[in-house]
């Protein structure tokens, strides 16, 4: 049933390659069919006392762990300015916290080269150096969605406008493609670069330097994708309710399962060969393992209020869970979590 299963995942993502490979290389978008953007559910009132410790927060949006320095960054708002707040958690009993002003409101954060996060606003990629709170500015031509870092250390931009920027290390632009209707996340840890548009609800993976190659749709509203170490591509399909997982070099579907309950963000821990979902519709975080032709669930906790980031610290295997209604941040330790020895 898994083989069967597999195969038909699989054979839907051919036929789709098919319906959108016209968009691939267009230097127009106005003719792509889209819809309003995937956007995680409204949370109802917490049922269930989050597991593991939670500290007080003002709203968070986004979340990453930069693991040379153990440092948690945090997109978050104080007043009405946007700061990305940075934690220190390697230094037993410090979590020493620092407030990095914000140009404008992050849609993605990023690790960069070891001590860094990379930061997307309108009109610039940060380089913030986790350990310091320096922070360096390259200026981009348009509303950045996302930025991810490549192999070589030059960088991708993901823009609303649907332009996919390639840049050297330096923030000089080489390339730009145009195709797609907006940008919205980017995932380059291999070589391959593949990026999420949520407008159309697919993934693409680019075709070297010039143009977009292979398409396939992405369920019925992908918000969030992220990459792992085995190369594969993970995407919450909030819409339709599921966790989607595809290759890259060829983009292929290999795995399509239901998770209910609007899934939004994820982080994958590879201590424990686990990826984790909130589930904003029920306040919960699912840990799945992939290692099998079918998603199987190994966890699963109670989270704080509208729970729209999520990561987890690569040096302890800790998880964070980020509030967007200011109920706080979560941590769940790994030796709390089934499988997050």
């Amino acid at each position: 049933m898994r083989r069967r299963g597999w195969i038909g995942s699989a054979l839907a993502g051919v036929t789709v390659v098919t319906l959108l490979a016209g968009c691939s290389s267009q230097e127009n978008n106005a003719d792509n069919a889209t819809r309003d953007p995937a956007t995680p559910a409204a949370a109802p009132a917490a049922t269930a006392a989050p597991a593991g410790e939670v500290t007080p927060s003002t709203p968070i949006s986004l979340l990453v762990s930069e693991p040379a320095t153990g440092i948690l960054a945090a997109a978050t708002i104080v007043g009405d300015a946007p700061v990305l707040r940075l934690t220190d958690n390697a230094t037993p009993g410090n979590h020493k916290t620092t407030d990095v002003p914000l140009p404008g409101r992050a849609a993605s954060l990023a690790l960069g080269k070891p001590g860094e996060i990379l930061v997307a606003v309108p009109g610039k990629i940060l380089r913030v150096d986790a350990a310091s709170a320096k922070v360096g500015e390259i200026t981009i031509d348009g509303d950045v969605h996302a930025v991810a870092l490549r192999p070589d250390g030059s960088l991708v931009a993901g823009l609303a406008n649907g332009k996919v920027l390639l840049l050297d290390a330096d923030g000089t632009v080489r390339h730009s493609i145009s195709g797609l209707s907006s940008a919205d996340a980017v995932e380059a840890g291999d070589g391959a670069v593949v990026v999420l548009d949520r407008r159309q609800t697919a993934i693409v993976q680019l075709d070297g330097t010039s143009k977009l190659g292979l398409s396939l749709r992405a369920g019925d509203g992908a918000s969030n994708m992220i990459g792992d170490h085995f190369g594969r591509r993970i995407v919450t399909d909030t819409a339709g309710q599921e966790l989607l997982v595809y290759t890259a070099d060829p983009l292929v579907l290999h795995q399509r399962f239901p998770v209910g309950s609007s899934p939004y963000a994820l982080a994958y821990d590879q201590r424990s060969e686990t990826v984790w979902v909130t589930l904003t519709g029920s306040n919960e975080v699912v840990g799945y393992d992939l290692s099998t032709g079918i998603p199987v669930e190994v966890g699963r906790y109670p989270t704080v209020r509208q729970p729209n980031a999520v990561t987890i610290d690569g040096r302890t295997g800790d998880m964070f869970v980020g509030s967007a209604t200011g109920d706080g941040l979560q941590r769940i330790g790994a030796n709390q979590r089934k499988r997050g020895q």
